[in-house]
């Protein structure tokens, strides 16, 4: 759903280029695509839409962003480009690991400051995958932002959090990529209540 979802709300709106560490074919997580059968926005994506993940361009890093994209600096430079050029950075679930190191050109850091949301402990937890992640998204986006980590009252619900005056969105879990998909939308084409 974190790809689904959002491809879907803004494709048909504007020009999305797919990236991956590698280029080429990227792979997909089989847990998230099994925990998806029944959700059918997904199950169409992977369907009809397989050559968007076969096909990616190169970004220059690997293993996601748990793993490297919190500290890859192609990817720090990719962001802050964005930002600086007022373009809407948006990340889901995992993505926002990306996010916790990003250096903006005045020396502060992206996430200074900012209310941010991710994928909670709580959820992390549940899946039995805490034990095996390089660190604590939760943790470490509450300290990125000076303790402005959001979260749902209930994990798995969805939340989005909008912050820098509509050009930062962050989305919760795979419950909140539609609605991350949607507020990106709303932020692109002029309709964001921020």
């Amino acid at each position: 759903p974190e790809f689904a979802h959002p491809y879907e709300v803004l494709a048909p709106h504007t020009q999305i280029s797919i990236a991956s560490p590698l280029g080429g074919a990227a792979p997909l997580d089989p847990s998230s695509v099994e925990a998806s059968t029944s959700d059918a926005v997904s199950v169409k994506f992977l369907k009809d839409r397989e050559s968007l993940w076969k096909n990616t361009e190169k970004l220059s890093s690997f293993l996601g962003p748990m793993f490297d994209l919190a500290t890859d600096a192609t990817s720090h430079t990719l962001i802050n480009e964005f930002y600086t050029h007022n373009k809407i950075i948006s990340a889901v679930c995992h993505g926002p690991a990306a996010l916790t190191h990003v250096k903006l050109p005045s020396g502060g850091f992206l996430l200074d400051g900012q209310p941010v949301t991710g994928f909670s402990n709580a959820e992390e937890d549940a899946v039995g995958l805490s034990a095996v992640m390089p660190f604590s998204l939760e943790d470490k986006l509450s300290e990125a932002s000076g303790g402005r980590f959001e979260k749902a009252k209930e994990a798995w619900s969805p939340h989005v959090v909008i912050a820098r005056e509509g050009r930062l969105i962050t989305g919760q879990n795979p419950a909140s990529a539609g609605p991350l998909g949607q507020k990106v939308y709303e932020a692109i084409f002029g309709d964001l209540k921020v």
